[in-house]
């Protein structure tokens, strides 16, 4: 059977090409919103960190009726980072609509995105976005689109995609590149022409493969995924499978159904084929699970998601000031905090080591887990982690193998060299390089993922903040060798107690510092960075020796240079191999692993200190 009242679609595109804004005027345009309803932009990216950085992490669902037709989309995220997100919501759905800048053309992660929905045999809309901007090149673009299809081995029926051009920003869209649209009515129409009603048996078994995890306080865990076969009720018997656990057989209830309608989600009895619902009430449910009718209980395939490429190690802060500032400080605190975050993110991994008080946490990328940080520093923890490394693995010979990226870069003419001897240096190999327009040249890279560990920073700051970096994951590859993070050491705090302007005003004359006066410091804490290669002790907390002799001019106000303070991602940055990110509520602080200066130089000389 085809449900004609039903189109289930999801949002694709790379990191700001404009999927969010997209959404919000199908929102809009469709009626769900009141005409005197004030709403705010982005909508859908609906947590404080999202609103903040004005990108997407978690994938979202809403509906939309148009010409009594049911369209459930889903926003997906676009860094390549929160790539697992998109790669499981796929599942869900019959056809993508791609987004791709006016402008910009198809990047790193249009083909990543694109690449997953063309191996689903899904249906594909090309939407061409910001038709508005004075640089837009709406036919090159297309020509880019069509290119990159032949390169992803399409078939012809997704060769022959619709192109729709739109200005989210103006919620217009129309056929054509040179025609003005009035309203989204072009893209409305077709979706429900070109993305293939959802089929299936509703007399058949139950099938629903759980593709998103939801967490709500009130109800617990919220697993949302479409209804392949069957219909599904409240109350109603059903038992959990895996296609990946072939021995899980869970008994479970349906507690409560759900459907969306706009932003919301609203209590129904009954759904059937091709209905996206959320359920809840059960407490064992995961991603990749099928619920199905207990007499006929078939698994349905479930994507394997990319491993993660980058680790980090979460540890109790057992600096000299730990306790003072957070709410949930102990190991069992932070290893619940961390297991917890596996019920909503698939990409991540969590794994015990020796030490009870340390927990290995493996990602993406430095983005993925520089949120989760984040996150958990708003809700009140406090503990240390160290910087981010890449996971190795090894082939059948014992041959080290480790991750590679694809970087494309757009940087002004004048700093193209400037990046391309950086690079080099990181075992980056320039793999293309095309001027562009306005003074741009497009870079770009095959370099090993440690690389890029901390390049951002000096990358923003070799190009005075003009420069652009998209990366996206390339597969494993031998091992490049070794290689240096960073060219400059640390400025370390000698001895415990509070920063006074005299001792800073010594101690910037060595580098450059990273707090001001009237903090509380102690001995092993990083409080800058010097302009040589190794580490130089300084004593901040130094007073002046008070003497019956007056110099001339020793009465002058002695004058701070402003600190640089450093942001989170500054700061996972920064740190070395033997340097730890202290993290609590209020503080982000830099410190040594081994803290007694004795003891760091033995370790160093023994070369133990990594």
């Amino acid at each position: 059977m085809k449900r004609e009242d039903i189109r289930n679609i999801a949002i694709i595109a790379h990191v700001d090409h404009g999927k969010t804004t997209l959404v919000d005027e199908l929102l809009k345009q469709s009626g769900v919103f009141r005409e005197n309803q004030e709403v705010a932009e982005r909508v859908m990216d609906s947590n404080d960190i999202e609103r903040e950085r004005g990108i997407t992490i978690l994938s979202k669902n809403t509906a939309v009726m148009y010409n009594n037709v049911k369209i459930n989309i889903i926003d997906t995220p676009g860094h390549a980072d929160f790539g697992g997100e998109v790669e499981r919501v796929l599942k869900m759905v019959d056809g993508v609509v791609l987004v791709v800048d006016a402008f910009e053309g198809p990047m790193p992660q249009t083909r990543f995105v694109l690449q997953k929905a063309l191996s689903l045999n899904l249906a594909v809309i090309v939407c061409v976005n910001k038709i508005d901007r004075p640089d837009a090149r709406p036919d090159s673009v297309e020509e880019e689109v069509l290119e990159l299809l032949m390169d992803l081995d399409a078939t012809d029926e997704q060769l022959d995609c619709p192109f729709i051009y739109a200005s989210a920003r103006e919620g217009i869209a129309s056929y054509t590149a040179d025609e003005r649209g009035t309203d989204m009515k072009p893209l409305f129409e077709t979706i429900i022409k070109h993305i293939p009603a959802p089929e299936g048996d509703p007399d058949a078994g139950l099938q629903i493969l759980i593709s998103t995890i939801d967490y709500n306080e009130y109800v617990g865990r919220i697993g949302v995924g479409k209804i392949d076969n069957g219909t599904i009720k409240l109350n109603q018997d059903a038992i959990l499978v895996n296609h990946h656990e072939p021995d899980k057989q869970v008994k479970v209830k349906i507690g409560k159904l759900y459907e969306y309608d706009g932003l919301s989600r609203v209590d129904v009895d009954s759904a059937t084929v091709g209905s996206i619902v959320a359920i809840s009430g059960i407490s064992e449910l995961k991603i990749g699970d099928t619920i199905c009718s207990p007499d006929q209980p078939k698994a349905i395939p479930f994507q394997k998601i990319t491993e993660p490429t980058i680790s980090m190690d979460f540890m109790v802060n057992d600096s000299p000031l730990a306790g003072k500032e957070g709410k949930f400080v102990t190991s069992r605190q932070i290893r619940e905090r961390l297991f917890r975050e596996l019920n909503t993110d698939v990409s991540l991994r969590v794994e015990e080591t020796e030490s009870t008080d340390c927990f290995k946490v493996s990602g993406r990328g430095e983005l993925h887990l520089s949120v989760l940080v984040e996150n958990m520093r708003r809700e009140g923890y406090e503990f240390a982690v160290s910087k981010a490394e890449v996971i190795y693995k090894y082939d059948e010979c014992n041959k080290k193998l480790e991750p590679f990226e694809i970087a494309v870069i757009d940087v002004p003419d004048d700093f193209s060299g400037t990046i391309i001897n950086m690079l080099s240096l990181r075992k980056g190999e320039l793999i293309a390089m095309a001027p562009g327009d306005n003074g741009i040249t497009r870079l770009e890279f095959r370099i090993p993922s440690r690389g890029l560990i901390g390049f951002r920073g000096d990358f923003l700051t070799a190009t005075k903040g003009n420069g652009v970096i998209n990366t996206v994951f390339d597969g494993y590859d031998t091992f490049k060798g070794e290689m240096n993070y960073r060219s400059n050491g640390s400025l370390i705090a000698f001895e415990a107690g509070t920063s006074i302007t005299y001792g800073l005003f010594n101690a910037q004359e060595r580098g450059t510092l990273f707090i001001g006066a009237g903090v509380e410091v102690y001995a092993g804490m990083v409080v800058g960075e010097t302009g040589r290669a190794e580490d130089i002790e300084v004593n901040v907390c130094k007073t002046k020796h008070l003497s019956n002799t007056r110099a001339s001019g020793s009465d002058d106000a002695l004058k701070l240079v402003p600190p640089r303070v450093l942001s989170l991602e500054q700061a996972l940055d920064f740190i070395d191999t033997d340097e730890l990110l202290e993290i609590t509520p209020k503080s982000l602080r830099i410190r040594k692993k081994i803290l007694d200066s004795r003891l760091r130089m033995r370790a160093s000389r023994n070369g133990s200190q990594n």
